[in-house]
């Protein structure tokens, strides 16, 4: 026996979360349910590479108080601990792992990523991913334990978990096997200044190598084995190697799962079916391609313009559904400064880098760049730049600009604002 559900909202971290909230500010009062394969409120994810390993504390929930706080405030229906097993998307039926049944009016899929791990490193004490919160707190234990650290994955997750763990005094080697890190993100040159502003803050930093193996001892990683033969020793080893979007319960249901749930430019995957943040692969218009979107102001904003479309597609608002046309943006904070990315800049064909000052001991790195083809700008990243200047340049990344135009706006962007 199926029970009525009214809308249901799989996957409580931003997007789900921004998605109720939103259901309820535009006048949906039917019932709303929200699951999580997780046992805790909803929270900051960006905070667990940074100030949750430093020390500071859990993140803040967003919901604060406890469940049930949640359910007064939202009227909604938490579900904790809960897996989603399967969707019949023409019946939009969900299965829960505890073998109910719900009928939706509507489904939010908001499931996320889950990350990626090397052969041969499942069950071994001291090998760590990171995606929730318990994962930060379990990888702070070991760190603090202290013992050489190394970090496989030369991505934005890898080089804040290098910094933060350099900036509790450990031992710290950053593997990737691209020719820089970040260098798919942001090319060779400014690859080439975080990797040098690594090495200044004392990482060692191992570039174009491959993770063949791990040494154990008792249970207990002791080193990585790297291709060529070198041995890093290390006692806590953090997998920040990428991640696979959190689909396989859909498997079966029709939906298009190539790299996520693919959707139209309103988010919608099926009728009554919509995705919201790292699970959504979605049509960009601004753009003209697909896109998936691993960051959180991508969450929260999809979540709350998929809740929009779903009111539209019931008819609660008499509104047109609305087309999700960001400007791609994601921050990084190590070592004391914080890089600023608009747009598109990952694959780009055209690179040009107007200012790359490594840091010294007494100022941080600065650094800005275009990204884009040989005609338009599609991105910009910046290091140092005053508020300002990164206003402007997220108007030259939501162009997409003429690149000498872009170029013109990015230098006067700069003036005055480092």
């Amino acid at each position: 026996m199926s029970a009525a559900a009214g809308i249901v909202v799989v996957g409580m971290s931003a997007a789900g979360t921004a998605a109720a909230e939103g259901l309820r500010r535009g006048g949906y009062d039917g019932p709303l349910t929200l699951i999580s394969e997780e046992t805790r409120l909803p929270y900051e994810r960006p905070p667990l590479s940074k100030a949750v390993l430093a020390g500071d504390g859990p993140p803040d929930s967003e919901a604060g108080g406890d469940p049930g706080h949640l359910e007064q405030r939202l009227s909604l229906d938490v579900r904790l601990g809960v897996r989603a097993t399967a969707l019949d998307v023409p019946a939009r039926r969900l299965t829960l792992g505890t073998g109910e049944e719900l009928d939706c009016t509507a489904v939010v899929v908001a499931t996320g990523v889950r990350p990626r791990r090397l052969p041969g490193t499942e069950g071994v004490a001291g090998v760590h991913v990171l995606r929730t919160l318990d994962d930060a707190l379990a990888l702070r234990k070991d760190l603090v334990a202290g013992g050489p650290v190394a970090v496989v994955g030369g991505g934005v997750l890898g080089t804040e978990v290098a910094a933060a763990a350099r900036g509790l005094g450990l031992d710290v080697t950053l593997i990737t096997v691209d020719d820089q890190p970040m260098a798919p993100v942001l090319g060779g040159s400014l690859g080439l200044l975080i990797a040098h502003e690594h090495r200044r803050h004392g990482v060692r930093v191992r570039t174009g190598r491959t993770v063949t193996g791990l040494l154990t001892a008792g249970g207990r990683v002791a080193g990585v084995h790297l291709d060529g033969q070198e041995l890093v020793p290390a006692d806590v080893v953090v997998l920040a190697v990428g991640s696979v979007p959190a689909t396989d319960w859909l498997a079966g249901s029709g939906l298009d799962l190539t790299d996520g749930v693919g959707c139209d430019a309103f988010c919608a995957a099926a009728p009554g079916v919509f995705a919201a943040g790292d699970v959504a692969r979605w049509w960009h218009p601004r753009y003209g391609r697909t896109m998936r979107v691993e960051h959180r102001m991508n969450a929260s904003e999809q979540g709350t313009v998929v809740a929009r479309n779903v009111l539209a597609s019931l008819g609660v608002i008499d509104a047109p559904p609305t087309a999700y046309a960001p400007v791609p943006y994601f921050w990084s904070d190590q070592y004391g400064w914080r890089m600023q990315a608009y747009g598109v800049t990952a694959g780009a064909d055209r690179v040009e880098v107007l200012r790359a000052d490594p840091g010294t001991p007494d100022r941080p790195p600065k650094m800005l760049a275009l990204y884009g083809d040989r005609d338009l700008a599609r991105g910009a990243v910046s290091i140092g730049l005053r508020p300002a200047g990164t206003r402007a340049l997220r108007a030259v990344a939501a162009g997409p600009t003429d690149w000498g135009r872009a170029l013109d706006a990015a230098r006067t962007a700069s003036n005055g604002n480092w």
